[in-house]
């Protein structure tokens, strides 16, 4: 949600470091411990014995997108060049929203597992106390 934010905020800078205009930025995502779903199921039913391979997903970087930059004319912009366009940054402020929103549901999704296994484990506790 940051990067996204990032770009959103940026969407309008048309000189950044260097003199060129902000560049999008994109999260690399990349997997961490066991691979595929059959040996994550395999290691919950093998619980307690052993140590528990960690999973999940993890970033590996912030990249910059190399998607060309939007010119559009506007000659009294003074970065403007002498046709008097001016390039604009590579962002795309529908899909900036658009991916804001997934990724404001993906967390509250995130938050609704984690309360929920809370509340089953709270519940196993008064049923073990019984």
């Amino acid at each position: 949600m940051d990067v996204t934010s990032e770009n959103l905020a940026n969407a309008q800078s048309t000189s950044g470091p260097g003199g060129k205009p902000y560049q999008r930025q994109e999260v690399v995502l990349q997997q961490v411990g066991t691979a595929g779903f059959g040996n994550e199921l395999a290691n919950a039913m093998n619980a307690g014995q052993g140590e528990p391979d960690e999973g999940g997903v993890k970033v590996a970087g912030i990249v910059a997108d190399n998607t060309p930059d939007q010119q559009i004319y506007e000659p009294g912009n003074p970065d403007a060049d002498a046709q008097g366009y001016v390039k604009m940054p590579n962002v795309n402020t529908v899909t900036e929203m658009t991916d804001l929103i997934s990724e404001s549901r993906s967390y509250q999704s995130d938050v609704t597992a984690m309360q929920t296994a809370k509340s089953m484990f709270n519940s196993m506790l008064g049923i073990l106390k019984s």
